[in-house]
């Protein structure tokens, strides 16, 4: 392996915090993402109308208030809510709540006041201690928009002032605020699913979480986003420090929820999976190649025929030596693996064993999709730069006339076989129940950019 290669892998995997390299991803979510989670909190839990018949259930025959007895709320709209994002603290929500509220009136007979009232409230978005993001009530008001009674006309005036006065504007906020911090409870539930343990197959677990605090714009909530990594041993492991961080981000797309995973984080990711990358290559896996026997290793270095007994069975032992390195530029991403093939006479009647030990340079072409919630990689290869003798039990020889036969079989066997390792693809953080669909996969300097719209989330 030459120097340079040497020097950079030794100084990207030394023990390095994560924090000094910048995070391995930034979400930056777009208010139609918030919009959706929020409304499908509201809607889909019935917060409302749970509240509604705890509190009948809390006081099923309340007092006399200024003429009103037995209060009920029945007929609960569906809330009509609108998001705006407040820069610096979190989320502005206003929400149309409509009700019939009933009781008896102190002259006798039911009453019916079809209620229309406007919900506001402020929510700070902050990073709790399990460096998740966290939202949390600032205030909450209530404005009455509207109250229409069932009573006679006659009625209305005294009867509707005393009902503003005394009932409505005491009953509501106690009614519909404690919604608020539901609604956001239910939130939260699903940011915490953030910092649970994604298992990657039988190779580690990955976790993302707050690196730093979440920030808010006018347009959208940006999360820096620290990938927690461990090997299936326990071992947590680090970004190379090396790669570059994502410092220069691109501008967010209008009504998309983007998402931005460093070269690093993807390296990282890697070298979690790559103990699955061994193979050994033996005949029957390399069709339409030459044999893969003794002779043939005569054949390309003519000194080899000397010492090998000839139509011996071989076996290529491909291992990974180094931890892999990932680079992405706008016009292209390549994987770099750092291999050794261990080239082995496989026949038991063979004293030999180990011929030769190879260090190999593989860049391998990267090209990724997202399929069900999930980065997919397909690689293919791009070149062998760099195809060394390691060492050797039957002398020393040059080893360039093996490279294109190497660079064939790694392409036919171990290529495939890597692609094969990687199926299982990159989990990518579960906020929001955000849903991974049509997304466009881009690349910039040193990572990847998905866009996911917000029209089909």
């Amino acid at each position: 392996m030459p120097r340079i290669w040497c020097i950079l892998l030794l100084g990207g995997w030394l023990a390095v915090s994560q924090s000094a390299s910048g995070p391995g991803a930034v979400l930056r979510m777009d208010i139609g993402t918030i919009d959706r989670a929020v409304s499908t909190a509201l809607n889909e839990s019935n917060v409302l109308q749970k509240l509604v018949e705890e509190a009948a259930k809390k006081k099923p025959n309340m007092k006399p208030i200024k003429g009103i007895s037995r209060l009920k709320v029945i007929d609960l709209h569906p809330p009509v809510i609108s998001l705006t994002l407040s820069p610096g603290v979190g989320l502005f929500m206003a929400v149309l709540v409509q009700m019939t509220i009933t009781g008896r009136s102190f002259i006798g007979g039911n009453m019916e006041i079809k209620v229309a009232a406007n919900l506001t409230a402020s929510a700070r978005l902050a990073q709790d201690t399990q460096s998740c993001p966290w939202f949390s009530t600032e205030s909450c008001h209530i404005a009455l928009l509207s109250a229409k009674t069932n009573l006679p006309s006659s009625m209305l005036p005294q009867v509707m002032s005393k009902f503003l006065d005394s009932t409505l504007q005491k009953v509501l906020p106690s009614l519909l605020c404690p919604a608020v911090d539901a609604v956001l409870n239910l939130v939260n539930a699903k940011f915490t699913t953030m910092t649970s343990a994604i298992p990657l197959g039988t190779a580690g677990t990955l976790r993302y979480v707050l690196l730093n605090p979440p920030v808010t714009s006018e347009n959208f909530i940006q999360l820096d986003l620290r990938t927690i990594l461990h090997e299936k041993e326990g071992e947590e492991v680090d970004l190379p420090a090396d790669q570059p961080s994502l410092t220069s981000l691109p501008p967010k797309r209008e009504a998309a929820t983007q998402l931005i995973l460093s070269a690093g984080f993807l390296s990282a990711e890697l070298f979690v999976m790559q103990a699955s990358f061994s193979l050994n290559i033996s005949n029957n896996m390399i069709l339409g190649l030459p044999p893969l026997v003794t002779t043939t290793l005569g054949a390309l270095i003519p000194e080899l025929s000397m010492v090998l007994p000839p139509s011996q069975p071989l076996v290529i032992e491909m291992r990974e030596a180094n931890p892999p390195l990932v680079t992405i530029t706008p016009d292209k991403s390549i994987v770099h693996l750092f291999s050794t093939a261990e080239f082995r006479v496989s026949s038991p009647d063979s004293d030999l064993g180990s011929l030769f030990v190879l260090d190999v340079h593989s860049d391998l072409r990267a090209q990724f999709a997202v399929v069900e919630e999930r980065l997919q990689l397909s690689l293919a290869l791009d070149s062998l730069s760099q195809v060394a003798l390691a060492s050797s039990s039957i002398g020393m020889f040059d080893e360039l006339p093996l490279k294109g036969v190497l660079a064939d079989i790694i392409h036919v066997a171990y290529v495939p076989s890597i692609n094969r390792a990687l199926r299982g693809g990159v989990p990518l953080p579960p906020l929001l129940g955000t849903p991974y669909r049509q997304v466009e996969v881009g690349r910039l300097q040193n990572g990847l950019v998905l866009d996911v719209p917000v029209a089909v989330i």
